[in-house]
């Protein structure tokens, strides 16, 4: 992106993706693939140079706007400091109610917005259903045909429901939004191995 400075403030924007009109002058798309950084700067156009030192997740945290500043010579993009998503459920409050903020349907201690805690429980919650219904057929070829299920898939499911219960209580159990985006860093191991703290749900091997 590039962006027009005149009488030292940013005045506009351009993609670089076409052609453009400065005053009573015209310019093809080329000059920003051709020009020199220079030869544009002598018109007046600088290439932003963004500053993403205070972006983070958007997983965990809310990002600011960007600020576009012109000084020393560049223009910069930048972000302003982020806020953490909330980990826990806000709630309807007793001044909501008052205030006629909650819908029909809730009311005062209901959930207004899911904190990352509860949506990230109901995902492991969703992973786990799902590498059990790889071997369902099993439990319903016993109630049916009464053929025994396998010691080595009963031992699978067990793991599974056992691994997903201690991922969620792991969840819980996070102090804040850091804590939960900790729990699902990944870092690379002295045995070459990358995990994560959070661990992952057991896989049937084929």
């Amino acid at each position: 992106m590039f962006a027009l400075v005149e009488s030292g403030s940013i005045t506009k924007f351009f993609s670089g993706n076409q052609g453009i009109t400065i005053g009573d002058n015209q310019y093809s798309k080329q000059i920003f693939y051709l020009w020199s950084s220079a030869e544009r700067e002598a018109i007046g156009i600088y290439e932003v140079e963004m500053d993403t030192s205070k972006r983070k997740d958007e997983q965990w945290y809310i990002n600011t706007d960007i600020t576009y500043t012109f000084g020393s010579g560049k223009v910069t993009g930048s972000y302003g400091d982020a806020t953490a998503k909330a980990h826990a459920d806000t709630l309807w409050t007793s001044q909501d109610k008052t205030d006629g903020k909650i819908p029909e349907g809730k009311d005062v201690g209901d959930v207004a917005v899911e904190g990352l805690k509860t949506v990230l429980i109901r995902n492991i919650k969703k992973q786990a259903a799902a590498e059990l219904s790889n071997t369902d057929w099993y439990i319903v070829r016993k109630a049916d045909a009464g053929t025994a299920v396998p010691s080595s898939i009963t031992t699978h499911r067990a793991a599974v429901r056992t691994k997903a219960a201690s991922m969620e209580t792991s969840i819980t159990n996070a102090s804040d939004t850091p804590a939960l985006e900790t729990l699902y860093t990944y870092t690379k191991q002295e045995d070459g191995s990358v995990t994560r703290p959070l661990g992952e749900l057991p896989r049937l091997e084929s």
